[in-house]
């Protein structure tokens, strides 16, 4: 065999590597992403700011739909699902969340769901406009901010004081009503 067929085997063997090993990783453990838009100012784009953040969205973070409150997550818009959001998750599965301004004033999360919010609300595309969302459509979880490189940083879960879960679920709460009850019923 030639030196130039050895050299063309080489390098399609390392080409043909190399790409696979590159769509397995963009699929299975993550990829880089410019963040667009205002929905999530201060934390993405602040306003001083001339360029639009790179981050870095962790797909190997939320196998098994491991979400949690606080996460920034990407995720397919439920009613535009060629577009794609990055959101703060609020509330989870069986949680109460007060509304900004969806339709009910309180919503029980149901389950496989959470509620997910931009943190500059008025600008935001949120749970606020179509309500809980299915954990099915969540890609990843937003974990660096890689560009510009003043601003690397990595992305802890975080939720807002004022957008924490209201206290129980009308299920938790109806369920110890009942154990309250029989626990009456057996002291009278």
């Amino acid at each position: 065999m030639t030196t130039a067929k050895k050299a063309l085997k080489i390098f399609a063997g390392g080409f043909v590597f190399g790409v696979g090993g590159s769509l397995t990783f963009f699929d299975k453990v993550g990829y880089f992403a410019t963040v667009d838009g205002k929905s999530m100012q201060p934390v993405f784009n602040p306003v001083h700011e001339p360029k639009r953040d790179v981050i870095f969205l962790n797909h190997w973070a939320i196998r098994d739909y491991q979400v949690q409150r606080g996460d920034i997550v990407s995720l397919a818009s439920p009613s535009r699902p060629d577009e794609v959001l990055i959101k703060r998750v609020i509330a989870l599965e069986g949680d109460t969340i007060k509304t900004l301004s969806y339709k009910n004033r309180y919503v029980t999360i149901p389950e496989g769901h959470c509620w997910i919010e931009g943190d500059h609300h008025s600008v935001s595309l949120d749970s606020n406009y179509f309500g809980p969302v299915a954990l099915g459509l969540v890609h990843a979880r937003a974990s660096h901010i890689i560009w510009p490189p003043h601003r690397q940083q990595r992305l802890e879960p975080r939720l807002p004081q004022d957008r924490q879960p209201i206290g129980l679920s009308p299920s938790l709460v109806e369920e110890l009503l009942e154990e309250y009850q029989e626990v009456e019923d057996m002291n009278i």
